[in-house]
């Protein structure tokens, strides 16, 4: 494949660069505890500081992969569920394996930090918004969830103000920032006590040692 057709395919996301792909079940979020088929892409320009798949950030660093040869191994799964993440998976055009997941039948969820226009078809759009990289409005727009990740009372403050921007419908998670678990989970708990409208998310997949 030539540079000048790899860069066009990229473009039209008939291949994209994935770090890993695997099946397990949701550790966070609305569909905690779901089976889902995880699909990981490379390459993130948010980078949060407190990110647990930093890996992912270079998306030149993983090899580009036919959308026919990211399903096949989902199709010969009990999968149901298929999820997209990153890094930032709205980096890249998500039309076609969208689409190719949805002539199959399944379930698709996206989890995005929302910093990117909207690509693709998905039954289900968790938006994480972060702070030094606020959301698009557009995305926020079509949130089915919000994910805030905090660490202490000025990160919710800053959720509050995002939550503005979202639908009526849209379920609102705290979810505590994994490294300052110990002093958040106290507040974000007496926070939902009091603002019942929100839930508490935890990352229950590194709690149960499961990717």
């Amino acid at each position: 494949m030539t540079d000048a057709h790899t860069h066009t395919s990229i473009g039209t996301g008939t291949v994209l660069p994935v770090v890993e792909s695997f099946y397990t079940v949701q550790g966070e979020g609305v569909n905690t505890g779901k089976a889902a088929w995880f699909i990981r892409l490379g390459g993130c320009d948010v980078r949060c500081p407190w990110c647990d798949s930093r890996n992912s950030w270079d998306a030149a660093s993983f090899p580009l992969t036919d959308i026919e040869d990211i399903v096949r191994p989902i199709t010969g799964s009990p999968a149901v569920n298929v999820v997209i993440t990153g890094g930032e998976p709205l980096m890249h055009d998500l039309g076609p394996l969208c689409g190719r997941l949805k002539e199959k039948g399944y379930n698709i969820f996206l989890e995005t930090s929302g910093t990117h226009p909207l690509s693709g078809v998905f039954d289900w759009i968790c938006v994480s918004p972060k702070k030094h990289r606020p959301p698009l409005q557009e995305v926020l727009e079509k949130a089915d969830e919000l994910k805030a990740v905090a660490g202490c009372p000025g990160d919710i403050a800053w959720a509050e103000d995002i939550r503005k921007h979202v639908r009526r419908q849209c379920v609102l998670l705290l979810q505590p920032e994994w490294g300052q678990r110990q002093s958040a989970t106290p507040i974000i708990i007496e926070y939902v006590k009091e603002h019942p409208e929100w839930r508490i998310s935890l990352q229950t997949h590194k709690y149960l040692g499961i990717p």
